[in-house]
């Protein structure tokens, strides 16, 4: 099965439709296999004198409060039909987070079949229990969460009765960008090992490096934000990939597939034509008449491989010669 890519649009549509539709467009060429969207409303989701994320400030108008930022970038109902007609155009599927119940209903409502809950939702009881009531998928991020926050969340969704095949779990760091010395890679293995769950990795660092690298370590889907420019105002275009980089992430992860195989050691088709070429053979080493007792005098390993093997070798030393032989001959 191959690994499940989202292009993870998010909010850098800054409350446009036509962007939503640009990042749409560029996450369908790059090969991704979902576009993914945030559903909120405002008033559900922060309180109006919430304060912004660090990097938030860093990134917009630092006078403005957390509702403000995110009451601008609010998809309505009508805007999702939209956008969700735009991506069955484009042969890509639609994916949004939900950040409240009044969301969830809606993703619901419009035949929604893969459910991605964010980091800040891993401790939200209620939450947690409405999403696993629904039976669907659950993708579930773990940004901020210790390994047995994870283990309270997987309880409660299967609690609700889903089955724990139908959940991934992604690792992830919610800082943007996160510090490579943060990513902590080894903590997807570890809540595979503790879970037995599938896993994948939701990734917030500059570049695609450790991406390919949590294909390699086994990831099931990656997640990655794309923007159309990083210097674009809002708050997660600079830790986001622009369209070409987007592109060679979904390349390289393909690539990592095809390279990984299966657990067999044995030769692949195209080294198979190497072997006579770069394997030896026991070949005289000198003249040999018949009769002439075989030892390591008058023997050697010699290219090409399409003779006796070497690994004959103890079997070979101390029988008589069958025939006269030259040297290099094959014996």
């Amino acid at each position: 099965m191959s690994v499940f890519i989202i292009a993870e649009a998010g909010v850098n549509h800054n409350g446009s439709i036509e962007l939503a539709k640009q990042l749409i467009d560029v996450a369908s060429n790059s090969g991704a296999d979902a576009v993914k969207f945030q559903t909120f409303k405002a008033e559900n989701l922060v309180s109006k004198n919430a304060q912004k994320a660090e990097y938030q400030k860093k990134t917009t108008d630092i006078s403005e409060s957390q509702f403000d930022m995110i009451k601008k970038l609010e998809l309505d109902v009508n805007t999702h039909k939209e956008l969700i007609a735009y991506c069955q155009e484009k042969n890509i599927m639609f994916l949004s987070t939900p950040f409240d119940h009044d969301s969830i209903n809606m993703l619901s409502e419009l035949g929604l079949q893969i459910y991605k809950i964010p980091s800040g939702e891993i401790t939200n009881l209620p939450y947690l229990k409405r999403v696993g009531a629904l039976g669907k998928q659950v993708i579930l991020s773990t940004g901020m969460s210790t390994l047995k926050e994870v283990g309270d969340a997987l309880t409660i969704l299967v609690g609700t009765g889903m089955q724990k095949a139908n959940i991934t779990v992604l690792h992830a760091n919610t800082m943007y960008p996160t510090p490579m010395e943060d990513v902590n890679l080894n903590a997807m293995l570890a809540i595979q090992e503790e879970f037995g769950v599938a896993i994948g990795y939701s990734d917030h660092t500059l570049g695609i490096e450790v991406d390919i690298a949590a294909v390699a370590m086994g990831a099931s889907i990656i997640e990655k934000h794309l923007t159309l420019d990083k210097t674009m105002e809002g708050p997660d275009h600079k830790a986001s990939l622009e369209p070409e980089e987007l592109k060679d992430m979904v390349v390289a992860i393909r690539n990592i597939e095809n390279a990984l195989g299966s657990y067999e050691k044995k030769p692949s088709p195209s080294e198979i034509v190497n072997m006579d070429v770069a394997r030896k053979s026991i070949v005289a080493s000198c003249i040999i008449k018949k009769g002439e007792l075989l030892s390591d005098k008058n023997l050697i390993a010699k290219r090409p491989g399409t003779g006796l093997s070497p690994m004959k070798w103890d079997a070979v030393i101390g029988t008589k010669a069958t025939k006269n032989y030259q040297e290099d001959e094959l014996i």
